[in-house]
C-alpha cells in the first residue's frame, strides 16, 4: 500500500485568533494530498489560496455558520478587520454573491420585527395589518401578496448593511465530505480537539484507506444525502422515492441507499399507503424491512402471503432480532388462518432470577441509583454500567483490532472507530485479529492487556471505552471477579451483531472482590414501577441463561421511607 504523509491534525493554538482559518487550510491540503485525483476543485482550493489572508478569513467564517445568507452587520470580526474590505475579493472571485435574490420567508429571517415594519411599512398597512402584529401573522399575511423573490436592496432600500450570500456551500460540503467521510461532522471539530476535550487514536493512513476511490462515489453520497434532506423537508414520498439511485457494488453506500430506502417506507406505512411501502420493503436490504412487510401484510389481511414470507425468512439465515420478531407473529397469523397451533416458542418469556425491593422514593437519582444504595457495601460494591463495562473491556483487550489501519476503516485524524464498524464484513476482515485478541482469555494474558491498553490509551476517544465511567478501581474489580470464559461469551456476543448488542446490557453489577471461590459478581437490570424488559434485554437474559452468567431482574416499588424491602 502506498502511503500518504499525514500532516498533524493539531495545527492552531485557541490563542491565535485565525486558529479556524488555519485549521481550514489543514482541511484544504489534507483533501487535496489525498485526493487530488477525484477532485476537479483543484482550482478551487488553489483560488483560494490567493485570496488575502482577511478574505479567506471571512468566508471560512461565513463556510463555520448555519445558512448561506448574511447580513454584512452581523459579518464584524476584530482579526478581519473591515468587512467590506474583506469581501471584496470574495465578490471578485464569485465566492461570495453581492445583493442576492431573497424570498418572503428568508428576507423574516434576516430581519428583526421592527426592521421589518421599517422596510415593508406599507405593504403591512395596505394588508390591514397593524404593526403591532405577531411576526409569524405578519408572515403568512404577507406570504401570498409578495411572492416574487427579489434582491435585498429592493426589499429594502434604506436599509443600513447589506445582505450577501455564500455560493460555495456545495463546495465547501464535498470538501467536508471527503475529509470526515460523512456530513455529520463539521469544523467544530477542531475546536474539540484544541482544547483538549477529545484525543484521537494516531492510525497509519494508505492510498486504500480514503473514504472515496472514485469520484462518482462522492457524487452519489452527496446525492444520497440531498435525497435525504429532501424527504426531512416534507417532499413528496413518490418524488423522493423515484430519485433514489439503484443499487451501488459500495457496501457503503449500499448501506446508506438501504436506510434512506427504509425510511421512506416507513413513512408511507405512517400515511397508510401501504401499497408504496410494500413496493419500497421487498427492494430494501435494511435489516428491519422484511419483518415490517410482513406487518404490514398482516395488517392488511394477507395473512397467508405474511406466513409464507415469515416462514422463508426463518427458514433463512435472520439476526436474533428478526427471529424475536417472527417468533411473534407466525403463531399469530396461524391462529388467523385457522391452521393447527405453531410449535415454535414466542420468544417472550425469560426464566431469570428476580429480585422485588420496596424501597423509598430518592430525593435525587433515579431507580438505578436508590437500587445501588440499598444493595451496595464496602463488601459488594454495586456499580451503574449499564453498556459501558462490557464493551469498555472489549475495547481495551481488542484495541488493536478495532483500530487496525485496513482499507476503507480511517481516512481521517478525527475519529473514534473505524468507519466499517456496523457493516456486515466488519469482523472477517478482522478475524485473525480478533481471533489472536480472545485467545488471550484461554491463557490467562487478558488482564496484563487490558490493564496496559488501559494506561496507554487513557483519554483517546473510543466508541468502546467510555472513560468516565471505567474507573481503574472498577476495572480491577471487575477484572478480578469475572471469569475469563464468562468474558468471552459476552465478547463473542458482541462480535456476532456489534450494532445490535451493544445495547441491552444490564444496568448495574455487584462485585466481591474479596471472595476467593463461589459467584464473586452478578449482573442487574432494574425495572422501575412500569417499566418492562425490552426486547434487546430479553435477547441478552437468555443468552446469560444459556452460557451460565449470573443476572438478576429487579423489579422495584415506592413506598414511604419508613418500610424497607427484602435484600439479599
Amino acid at each position: 500500500m502506498n502511503s500518504i504523509s499525514a500532516a498533524s491534525p493539531v495545527t492552531a493554538s485557541l490563542d491565535d485568533p485565525l486558529y479556524y482559518l488555519k485549521n481550514f487550510r489543514f482541511v484544504l491540503a489534507w483533501v487535496a494530498e489525498r485526493y487530488g485525483d477525484l477532485l476537479s476543485e483543484c482550482h478551487v482550493v488553489a483560488t483560494f489560496n490567493e485570496l488575502p489572508e482577511p478574505a479567506q478569513a471571512l468566508l471560512v467564517r461565513m463556510i463555520m455558520r448555519k445558512g448561506s445568507q448574511f447580513r454584512t452587520a452581523k459579518l464584524s470580526y476584530v482579526e478581519i478587520g473591515d468587512t467590506d474590505t474583506a469581501l471584496a475579493p470574495l465578490f471578485a472571485q464569485g465566492w461570495v454573491e453581492e445583493d442576492p435574490s431573497l424570498d418572503l420567508d428568508t428576507l423574516f429571517r434576516l430581519l428583526t420585527k421592527a426592521e421589518i415594519n421599517r422596510a415593508l411599512g406599507d405593504a403591512i398597512a395596505d394588508a390591514g395589518l397593524s404593526a403591532s402584529s405577531a411576526k409569524a401573522v405578519l408572515l403568512d399575511t404577507l406570504r401570498p401578496l409578495l411572492n416574487e423573490p427579489r434582491s435585498f436592496s429592493r426589499w429594502w432600500p434604506q436599509a443600513p448593511d447589506q445582505v450577501v450570500a455564500l455560493t460555495s456551500a456545495a463546495t465547501s460540503d464535498r470538501l467536508r465530505l471527503m475529509f470526515f467521510g460523512n456530513l455529520r461532522q463539521d469544523w467544530a471539530e477542531f475546536v474539540l480537539t484544541e482544547l483538549g476535550l477529545q484525543r484521537f487514536e494516531r492510525v497509519e493512513f494508505n492510498v486504500e484507506s480514503r473514504a472515496f476511490q472514485h469520484r462518482e462515489e462522492v457524487d452519489a453520497y452527496l446525492h444520497l444525502h440531498r435525497l435525504r434532506e429532501r424527504f426531512e423537508a416534507a417532499e413528496p414520498l413518490e418524488a423522493v422515492w423515484q430519485d433514489v439511485p439503484p443499487p451501488s457494488d459500495n457496501t457503503w453506500l449500499a448501506s446508506r441507499r438501504a436506510k434512506l430506502l427504509f425510511q421512506l417506507a416507513r413513512e408511507a406505512e405512517r400515511r397508510d399507503e401501504s401499497d408504496m411501502a410494500l413496493e419500497i420493503y421487498r427492494g430494501c436490504t435494511y435489516p428491519e424491512a422484511r419483518v415490517r412487510e410482513v406487518r404490514v401484510l398482516e395488517r392488511h389481511g394477507n395473512y397467508r402471503q405474511a406466513l409464507m414470507l415469515a416462514e422463508q425468512a426463518l427458514a433463512a439465515s435472520c439476526g436474533e432480532a428478526e427471529m424475536q420478531h417472527l417468533l411473534r407473529i407466525v403463531p399469530r397469523l396461524h391462529r388467523r388462518l385457522g391452521l393447527p397451533a405453531c410449535k415454535l416458542m414466542e420468544a417472550t418469556g425469560v426464566e431469570t432470577e428476580r429480585l422485588d425491593l420496596a424501597l423509598p422514593r430518592p430525593l435525587a437519582g433515579g431507580v438505578e441509583a436508590a437500587v445501588c444504595e440499598h444493595l451496595g457495601n464496602a463488601q459488594a460494591p454495586v456499580r451503574y454500567v449499564e453498556n459501558t463495562l462490557i464493551g469498555g473491556l472489549f475495547g481495551l483487550l481488542c484495541w488493536r483490532a478495532i483500530f487496525a489501519p485496513l482499507p476503507g476503516a480511517f481516512f481521517h485524524p478525527f475519529q473514534a472507530a473505524p468507519a466499517d464498524l456496523y457493516r456486515e464484513d466488519f469482523v472477517t476482515r478482522r478475524g485473525e485479529i480478533f481471533a489472536t485478541c480472545l485467545a488471550e482469555l484461554d491463557d490467562g494474558r487478558y488482564r496484563q492487556t487490558i490493564r496496559d491498553t488501559y494506561r496507554a490509551k487513557h483519554g483517546l476517544a473510543s466508541s468502546f471505552v467510555h472513560w468516565g465511567v471505567l474507573d481503574e478501581s472498577l476495572l480491577e474489580h471487575t477484572l478480578a471477579c469475572l471469569p475469563a470464559a464468562h468474558l468471552k461469551s459476552l465478547f463473542s456476543r458482541l462480535l456476532d451483531d456489534l450494532k445490535a448488542n451493544r445495547a441491552g446490557l444490564p444496568d448495574l453489577i455487584q462485585l466481591w472482590p474479596a471472595r476467593t471461590e463461589g459467584q464473586r459478581y452478578r449482573l442487574i437490570e432494574v425495572k422501575g414501577p412500569g417499566d418492562r424488559l425490552q426486547d434487546n434485554q430479553r435477547r441478552w437474559l437468555a443468552y446469560f441463561q444459556e452460557h451460565g452468567i449470573p443476572v438478576t431482574v429487579c423489579h422495584v416499588r415506592w413506598q414511604e421511607a419508613s418500610s424497607v424491602g427484602p435484600t439479599t
